[in-house]
């Protein structure tokens, strides 16, 4: 099963595309209810949307971290890495709407996409934090959903479970000390 979260239409418009095309299994695309931005690309990087994760937007030389967000949480660590620009820090955001389809792809790419020596990354997650942990590694940390069942307009939950740029450039500036 391939899941697909896409951030704005282009990355939907990649996933169903896909899906329609796949004829190895099932493919899941999971949608959010929220207005979400356009995300600008090249076209090296709209051709990579289909390999399930890839350098949305990259720093100048060596990424001091890197934030990895599907979905909605795109545009929070697109905001969080501008933040963090302004203060100097090279952060790199990784948008990742198919785990299943990058985990497959060879391991030259996955490693120019998440550099193997860089341990200062923080997954954005608003479904489930335990899985990114294999990506954020142990040095790492996740800004995700812990418990189940919340009620309440998206705006107030989202900053009841820390989905806001000041904490996702709280928690970067923690794993950079």
């Amino acid at each position: 099963m391939q899941t697909w979260r896409p951030c704005d239409a282009v990355e939907s418009a990649v996933a169903w595309k896909t899906a329609i095309e796949r004829r190895d299994g099932p493919c899941a695309l999971v949608f959010s209810r929220q207005a979400l931005p356009h995300q600008l690309r090249d076209d090296g990087q709209v051709a990579d949307i289909s390999r399930g994760a890839y350098v949305l937007k990259d720093c100048s030389g060596s990424p001091d971290a890197i934030l990895i967000a599907t979905g909605s949480e795109v545009q929070l660590a697109v905001a969080a890495a501008e933040e963090l620009a302004s203060k100097g820090k090279q952060v790199r955001v990784v948008s990742m709407p198919c785990a299943e389809l990058f985990e497959q792809q060879d391991t030259g790419y996955r490693e120019s996409v998440l550099p193997s020596d860089i341990l200062a990354r923080v997954a954005i997650e608003a479904l489930h934090a335990d899985y990114w942990y294999k990506y954020v590694g142990l040095d790492g940390r996740v800004v995700g959903m812990t418990t189940f069942g919340e009620s309440a307009p998206a705006d107030e939950l989202m900053r009841h479970f820390g989905f806001t740029t000041d904490n996702v450039v709280a928690v970067v500036e923690d794993i950079l000390l």
